[in-house]
């Protein structure tokens, strides 16, 4: 399968740089595939299971927020958040979500309200792609 040069980097750093066939992330318009030869693209990023396929290996990983740029080739993922599933504190990802459902429950503040949906949604994700491996 023909592969494309991938590189993903947070504000923590380079977290992957190299040859990839694949990329799965979630955008705000839905999920969307990258692989080799796509047309020239931005797209931000959502929240949810972003994929990449290197070397014929599936590694899975929770993205949430950013910007995806494919260009002459080239594909950049700039999230605010990316772990991988094997790097996820389930633990924390429990304790955040715990800590957003008693918000909610306490809460009438909007702002304190869409904090605490925005934390439980990314504890969701965590959960998420971490179960994947648990498996």
């Amino acid at each position: 399968m023909a592969s494309f040069s991938l590189k993903i980097v947070t504000c923590d750093g380079l977290i992957f740089d190299g040859q990839a066939e694949k990329l799965i992330v979630r955008t705000t318009a839905g999920d969307m595939a990258v692989m080799a030869r796509h047309i020239n693209c931005v797209a931000s990023l959502g929240m949810g299971r972003a994929v990449v396929v290197s070397d014929g290996e599936r590694r899975t990983a929770a993205c949430i927020g950013g910007m995806l740029q494919v260009l002459n080739g080239d594909v950049t993922l700039v999230p605010t958040t990316f772990e991988w599933a094997e790097d996820i504190d389930v633990a924390r990802a429990d304790a955040s979500y715990e800590k957003g459902q008693e918000v909610l429950s306490k809460s009438s503040d909007d702002a304190a309200l869409r904090l605490a949906k925005a934390r439980i949604n990314r504890a969701l994700v965590r959960r998420s792609v971490a179960s994947e491996i648990q498996k």
